[in-house]
């Protein structure tokens, strides 16, 4: 982790890791550090994320599946959908 290279920024909890910021942050509350805070804005760009409804008892078939795999039924039906989507473009490409 970086040293604060702005010397108006604070850094409370005087951590030099991400789990010593978490272990800080257990133990104590921002309400008592409220008034050395200040207000920030910042942009968030992400993917968007689409959903596509599964027929009940094909989700309960893909989450079966997913977990005897140790996936997560989206992560699964992504690979299947990869797997198809390659197949598809090499057998018409």
């Amino acid at each position: 982790m970086k040293k604060n290279e702005h010397a108006d920024q604070s850094n409370l909890s005087q951590a030099d890791s991400l789990n010593g910021i978490a272990t800080f942050w257990d133990d104590h509350s921002l309400s008592d550090y409220w008034d050395m805070t200040r207000e920030v804005s910042f942009d968030v760009r992400a993917e968007r994320v689409r959903r596509i409804p599964l027929d009940p008892d094909l989700y309960c078939q893909v989450e079966s599946n997913a977990r005897s795999r140790g996936l997560l039924p989206e992560t699964l039906v992504n690979m299947w959908v990869a797997e198809r989507l390659n197949l598809l473009k090499s057998s018409h490409g």
